[in-house]
């Protein structure tokens, strides 16, 4: 079962968006310019918000220990 985890090694801000694209098999670049496009759509704030909660929900990815 695959696992929705904030992205460590593909990351601008908080790796939220690089995580969803690791998730979905996705370019993140593309799902950054989306996320961009739905800022701009709904005058930033909507969009804004739901990053920050994004930040929050999801987790980072856990350490392995060798």
């Amino acid at each position: 079962m695959k696992h929705l985890y904030r992205s460590d090694t593909n990351k601008v801000l908080a790796g939220v968006l690089g995580g969803l694209g690791e998730y979905f098999g996705v370019d993140p670049v593309v799902l950054r310019l989306a996320f961009v496009f739905l800022l701009l759509a709904t005058a930033v704030v909507p969009g804004a918000i739901a990053y920050i909660a994004a930040v929050f929900i999801v987790p980072c990815k856990p350490k392995v220990l060798p």
